[in-house]
C-alpha cells in the first residue's frame, strides 16, 4: 500500500524503515528536513493515491492536533488518518468528529515497541470503524510481530478504544518497573547478597517475574551494576497520570500503578535510589534519555 508518515523521529523512522522492507511504499514528513522525503504536508498528500492514508507520529497534545487540522484541510471524502502517538483517548472523538466533517475517517492507535519496534515488531491497540480500519490493515500487519496472531487487537470500534488501552498498558509498564526497581535497591543495598546481577538474570528463566523489562534491567545492571552513572530521576510520558485519572473518574482501585507515578514525582524531589533502575530500563526499551551524575 501507499501511506504517508508524519513524525520520524525514534519510533516513526523505524516505522517507515519497516513498512518500506514489507514492501509499502511511504512517503515521510518530518519537521527536520535531513528526515523528510518531502518539505511539507501537501506534498505528501499530494504524492499518495486515493484513498490517501496518512498517519500520524507527532508529539501527543497541540503538535498532534494541529497535524490534524492542517491534514484536515488537505484530505478529502474516503481518505484516512491514523493517530499513532500518545494522544489521550478523550482527544479522539474530538478529532474523529472533526474529520467527518470532510468525510474523513479517523483510526487511533497505541503503539508499544519502542526503539526495539524495527526488529521485533509493534504491538498495535486500534480504535474505529472496521471499515476504516481495513484501509490501514496492510500497515498493521506490516508492523505487527511477524509469525504471531498477537501484537495487534481492534479495541472497539469507537474512537478512544486504541488510546485508552495503550494508556492502561503504560500504567502497569509504570508499577512493573516500580516493582522490579524496589527489589533492586533492597538487594543492592544488604551485605548478606552478592551479584545483583546475575541474581536478576537467574529470574529470567522458569520463574513468574521473567519479563522484557527485566532482560532490559539486567543488561542495564551488567553494564553498570549500581547505576552510578545514572541519576535517580525518572519522567512520566501523561500516559500515567491519565490512568490513575480514569481510575477515579470510573471508581476503580489502583494502588500500586497509583503509588509508582507518585515514586516518579518523588526522584524529582531528590536523587532517588530506586529510581536509577527505572531510567535505566526507560533508556533499554524507549531510548530515553539518562541524566548522568556528572551532569545532575
Amino acid at each position: 500500500m501507499h501511506i504517508g508518515l508524519v513524525g520520524l523521529g525514534k519510533m516513526g523512522g523505524n516505522m517507515r524503515t519497516r513498512l518500506r522492507e514489507a514492501g509499502h511504499t511511504v512517503v515521510g514528513y518530518d519537521r527536520n528536513p535531513d528526515l523528510a522525503d518531502v518539505a511539507s504536508l501537501a506534498e505528501l498528500v499530494e504524492a499518495l493515491p486515493s484513498p490517501k492514508v496518512v498517519w500520524v507520529m507527532v508529539p501527543a497534545g497541540d503538535p498532534t492536533r494541529s497535524t490534524i487540522a492542517e491534514l484536515k484541510e488537505l484530505l478529502g471524502e474516503g481518505d484516512l488518518v491514523v493517530d499513532g502517538g500518545n494522544s489521550k483517548y478523550t482527544d479522539d472523538a474530538k478529532n474523529a468528529e472533526s474529520l467527518a466533517e470532510r468525510g474523513i475517517g479517523f483510526v487511533d492507535c497505541g503503539v508499544s515497541g519502542g526503539v526495539w519496534g524495527l526488529q521485533n515488531g509493534y504491538a498495535l491497540m486500534y480504535g474505529g470503524s472496521a471499515e476504516n480500519a481495513a484501509k490501514v490493515m496492510p500497515a498493521f500487519e506490516a508492523l505487527k510481530p511477524a509469525g504471531t496472531e498477537d501484537g495487534l487487537v481492534h479495541c472497539g470500534s469507537t474512537p478512544g478504544a486504541g488510546h485508552f488501552s495503550k494508556m492502561v498498558h503504560n500504567g502497569i509498564e509504570y508499577a512493573m518497573m516500580q516493582a522490579y526497581a524496589e527489589g533492586w535497591e533492597l538487594l543492592d543495598k544488604v551485605d548478606i547478597v552478592d551479584n545483583v546481577p546475575e541474581i536478576f538474570a537467574s529470574w529470567r528463566t522458569g520463574t513468574v517475574v521473567r519479563s522484557w523489562l527485566l532482560d532490559l534491567l539486567v543488561d542495564q545492571l551488567r553494564a553498570d551494576e549500581h547505576l552510578d552513572k545514572i541519576r535517580g530521576y525518572a519522567d512520566d510520558s501523561g500516559e500515567g497520570r491519565w490512568t490513575v485519572e480514569a481510575a477515579i473518574e470510573n471508581a476503580v482501585p489502583m494502588p500500586a500503578i497509583s503509588a509508582s507515578l507518585f515514586a516518579r514525582f518523588v526522584s524529582r524531589q531528590e536523587d532517588d535510589h530506586a529510581m536509577k533502575a527505572i531510567a535505566a530500563m526507560r533508556n533499554g526499551f524507549g531510548g530515553h534519555a539518562v541524566i548522568s551524575e556528572s551532569e545532575a
